[in-house]
């Protein structure tokens, strides 16, 4: 069933992205295995992060089963979609039954994607990661493929209103080469590696990002330390604690 939702459900998102005129750079994309399981690790920055980190994967011809909350499936719309295309819904009060759902797709060839942060960076910075895409891929004995994107919290990201009119956002993404998480190493170790990478190849997208803001007004998008005026971190703490 999954294989005759999910590639109408990729053409679609790419006839949309055409239609807004979204300029997407993807580099890397070769690091993603064309067989057996692997672990798709990503910042999480805007609510449509799923769509591009799966598109890193189309030139291999492979899938990705997101990890998503279980609120989603919930939904009327996008409920009936996500469980079609095999991703796995997340109750983060009974994770257990996930990450077990997880692990048997992983050994069984399928490459399951993870937003570590758990939720978007409203900084649009790195979060802490948790450990679960680590000890997953240790228990699996497949790598991780570390992953960044940038440019789709402008589209639609917490706190802001959808931007899904022609408006000629670009959308970087890049792909790093595989990592490994070998049983004799602590998953904390492996984390922070793996944490380190994303954050490399999120340099590099921003780097590489064609857009500047046009002015204060326009440069909420862009975090604290590159000029822009998105909270920084610690704002982003202090206002979840008032």
């Amino acid at each position: 069933m999954a294989e005759l939702v999910y590639p109408p459900v990729i053409g679609a998102a790419h006839t949309l992205f055409k239609t807004l005129d979204i300029r997407i750079d993807m580099k890397g994309t070769e690091h993603i295995p064309r067989q057996g399981g692997a672990v798709l690790v990503s910042n999480h920055i805007g609510y449509l992060d799923f769509i591009f980190a799966g598109l890193t994967a189309r030139p291999s011809k492979r899938l990705v089963r997101f990890m998503a909350k279980e609120s989603v499936f919930r939904h009327k719309v996008s409920g009936p979609l996500m469980r079609a295309m095999k991703h796995i819904p997340v109750d983060r009060k009974q994770g257990e039954a996930a990450y077990q759902q997880a692990l048997d797709a992983l050994r069984g060839g399928e490459i399951i994607g993870v937003f570590p942060e758990a939720t978007i960076s409203q900084s649009f910075t790195l979060k802490s990661f948790k450990s679960g895409a680590a000890r997953m891929a240790q228990e699996a004995g497949v790598p991780l493929i570390p992953v960044a994107l940038w440019g789709t919290q402008r589209l639609w990201t917490k706190g802001r209103p959808k931007n899904l009119r022609r408006s000629h956002i670009p959308v970087t993404m890049r792909v790093g080469e595989p990592i490994e998480a070998p049983t004799d190493q602590y998953a904390g170790a492996i984390t922070r590696r793996l944490r380190g990478r994303v954050q490399e190849l999120l340099d590099s997208a921003q780097r590489a990002y064609p857009h500047r803001p046009k002015g204060t007004e326009d440069s909420w998008w862009l975090p604290a330390h590159l000029g822009g005026t998105a909270p920084t971190p610690q704002q982003v703490k202090e206002a979840g604690a008032s």
